[in-house]
């Protein structure tokens, strides 16, 4: 259901970032690429690390297992190395790949209780970026100061063996350029195959034959590599949002490796990539009449009367802009698709609503720099430059992740379920799936994961994600043979470290003391 935005599917975007966003309003700063200070480490310990963990592995992979890590300091308060994994994992011969890996060393004891890798999402985002920007944004100080709190950019993905497809000015073409036929006309569906088709020859064409192994089992595999070199012997993970999906996987493959793991704002991994974007429609547009409600208490928005009216006057505003986008100072055009992924970058978090409401107040008075600020933080985009690889990592983990098999009827069905409940979204939501073109077949199977026999896993969801909806979390904790729900009551995505006790203390008592919460703990 994408257009040539990939955002339907796209799950934890930048909230680090977007958190900066966060009273920045009332000055109409202009945005900077600085999120956070590093902390420098005060007692730098040796960086030498413990004997890889080798038990049961086969002997073609002993020597990817066997590597011993070189860390070296890096940003003054980490360290970073890389890991050789096999290209291809069910035959390792076939060549090999590097993995990036940073840490931040456990502050408060000599003897770390071990290391916590943590995935911020995507697929795509970097994890060596998350620790490195803004390690307090991914996991407490209490949780900091008893692991090793492991980053990680996973094949295919940023400072890793990367995928490559466009040069800056390709991608914005691709992303911005407005098409040349009537939305939701045949000759509009053809045009948008053909760019789908032209990124898709482009990624094929510059990243050195990766794109058929660039898949979450092998992801997961490469998981477990990291774990082994690292010395430990289970798995404790933090995987947000996506990475709630690489955790499970890893626990479908290796149940008896698990440690502690913790899931937040889960995916579904038995969903189609069709229900994804219908079932994400639908949470956005939940999101955005919450956000309304909110707007319309304040004397400060732009739209007035009930929620129902400031609905249909922002669907209005959208086929306004649709009808004649409106021009930025840099030269790209405004349209609809731009500024619905603006409105969805700042549904992520409760605390960016307000800065939507400004964004908005300037597109009706057709000024666009703050929405297509909203945009460029989405994409990673500054001053013209892409700064990672997110967008085409995002499309080569889908397009490999999810089969593309929905039948027309299906198809129909869906446009219409989506169309009932979400009319503002419904719109621009729709569109040819850029995975029809993918040179490579997908190979990922959705299907249930139960991870029978391993410890238990802890699933965080919060009842109007949008992104990744509640009923996701849920259905995740319930498949799981140990899975163990806690539910964050109220806005934005995911729930751990954001400012709720009940869920903090959950998740902290299980990474730091190994007990897990009572299933379907409800935290208000």
């Amino acid at each position: 259901m994408n257009t040539t935005r990939p955002r339907p599917a796209r799950s934890a975007r930048r909230a680090k970032v977007l958190a900066l966003l966060t009273g920045l309003v009332a000055a109409s700063l202009v945005l900077s690429g600085c999120l956070y200070a590093m902390i420098p480490d005060a007692s730098p310990r040796p960086t030498t690390s413990k004997s890889p963990d080798t038990a049961g592995v086969a002997a073609d992979l002993l020597p990817f297992y066997e590597q011993t890590l070189d860390w070296t300091p890096c940003n003054e308060a980490f360290d970073c190395t890389t890991v050789t994994a096999p290209l291809d994992w069910s035959d390792p011969g076939r060549g090999e790949i590097e993995l990036s890996v940073i840490r931040s060393r456990a502050e408060g004891t000599a003897e770390p209780t071990g290391s916590l890798l943590v995935n911020p999402g995507g697929p795509g985002v970097s994890g060596v970026a998350l620790i490195r920007d803004s390690v307090s944004f991914a996991v407490s100080d209490p949780v900091r100061q008893q692991y090793d709190v492991i980053g990680f950019d996973p094949r295919g993905v940023g400072e890793s063996t990367a995928v490559t497809c466009y040069d800056d000015a390709d991608m914005d073409a691709y992303l911005f350029d407005i098409p040349r036929n009537p939305r939701g006309t045949d000759a509009w569906t053809d045009e948008l195959l053909s760019r789908h088709s032209a990124f898709a020859e482009a990624c094929e064409a510059n990243s050195d034959g990766i794109l058929p192994y660039i898949t979450t089992e092998n992801a997961a595999r490469d998981m477990d590599l990291l774990r082994a070199v690292l010395g430990d012997e289970q798995l404790n993970y933090l995987g947000y949002s996506y990475g709630t999906f690489l955790g499970a996987t890893y626990a479908k493959l290796y149940p008896e490796k698990v440690g502690r793991l913790v899931l937040d704002g889960a995916i579904d991994p038995s969903v189609s990539g069709l229900d994804v974007g219908i079932t994400q429609g639908i949470g956005f547009e939940s999101a955005l009449r919450a956000y309304m409600a909110d707007c319309l208490a304040d004397d400060g928005c732009p739209f007035r009367g009930t929620v129902d009216e400031a609905m249909a006057d922002l669907g209005a505003l959208l086929a306004g802009v649709d009808r004649d986008p409106i021009p930025n100072s840099d030269g790209r055009l405004l349209g609809a698709d731009s500024l619905m992924t603006a409105i969805v970058a700042a549904l992520y978090a409760r605390e960016t609503w307000d800065y939507l409401t400004t964004a908005l107040a300037d597109v009706l008075q057709g000024k666009p720099e703050i929405a297509f600020q909203l945009v460029d933080f989405y994409d990673n985009r500054e001053d013209g430059v892409y700064v990672d690889n997110s967008t085409e990592a995002f499309r080569a983990y889908n397009c490999m992740d999810y089969p593309v098999d929905a039948t027309d009827e299906e198809q129909a069905d869906a446009q219409a379920l989506l169309e009932a409940e979400a009319p503002t979204i419904a719109p621009y939501w729709e569109g040819p799936d850029p995975c029809e073109v993918w040179p490579y077949p997908a190979t990922g199977v959705r299907e249930p994961i139960t991870a029978d026999g391993a410890a238990p896993i802890v699933v965080v969801g919060t009842t109007n994600d949008p992104a990744t909806p509640y009923e996701w979390s849920v259905a995740l904790a319930d498949q799981l043979s140990s899975g163990v729900l806690v539910t964050r009551v109220g806005e934005g995505h995911t729930g751990y470290n954001k400012g709720n006790p009940c869920v903090d203390a959950a998740v902290e008592t299980y990474l730091l003391e190994g007990t897990p919460p009572a299933d379907g703990l409800r935290c208000e």
